[in-house]
């Protein structure tokens, strides 16, 4: 019944492309929004189409902002001889909340999955290696997972040569587990108890 209803399909067709969210929870949410005041659904339309237009990524830590370069790249508060390396921009969100660092940060965009084609140009790896002038201890924090580790002994060979320490992040934070999903109290301990690699 409601596939003869093109907007309502086409709605829903493209609600479900979003993560976590199938063709049921596709229409549940499109039910609600038929059933708020035409001013709301236009709110949420306007600011989709703000966010896609202006948010982009910083030219230097490749995270995600409207002003390039972001606020952490200039904050002099920051401690520049600190880097802490994230494979997405919602990892270097978790780590800021846990308020527990305060260097700069990098991010990768990926992990390395030679199984998927993926390597170290298909990353933000080149861009990291270029910018490593001055740092003193590079963190890596990208994730628990078979890929994760790959990437952060890929990284570690790679920065390892130029005389600058590598530490990982502390194992609070469950196997296999994405760091955008982990509450700031364990992110906060992973920090402070990160490790030599």
């Amino acid at each position: 019944m409601l596939d003869s209803i093109p907007s309502f399909a086409r709605l829903v067709a493209e609600l479900s492309k979003l993560p976590g969210i199938g063709k049921k929870t596709a229409a549940r949410l499109v039910f609600h929004l038929l059933r708020r005041p035409t001013g709301d659904v236009e709110a949420l339309a306007s600011a989709l189409r703000e966010v896609r237009a202006s948010i982009g990524f910083c030219s230097r830590c490749f995270g995600l902002t409207e002003t390039d370069p972001c606020a952490l790249c200039t904050d002099p508060g920051r401690d520049e001889r600190l880097l802490c390396v994230v494979e997405q921009p919602q990892d270097l969100i978790a780590i800021e909340r846990s308020r527990s660092f305060r260097g700069r940060y990098h991010v990768l965009h990926g992990a390395l999955s030679p199984l998927d084609g993926i390597g170290p140009e298909d990353l933000r790896c080149a861009e990291l290696l270029e910018r490593l002038d001055g740092v003193e201890e590079v963190v890596v924090a990208t994730n628990f997972s078979v890929e994760g580790e790959a990437t952060a002994l890929y990284l570690a060979e790679q920065i390892k040569t130029r005389g600058i320490r590598v530490t990982r992040l502390a194992y609070g934070i469950p196997l296999g587990s994405d760091l955008e999903y982990v509450d700031e109290a364990t992110v906060n301990r992973a920090v402070a108890g990160r490790r030599e690699l």
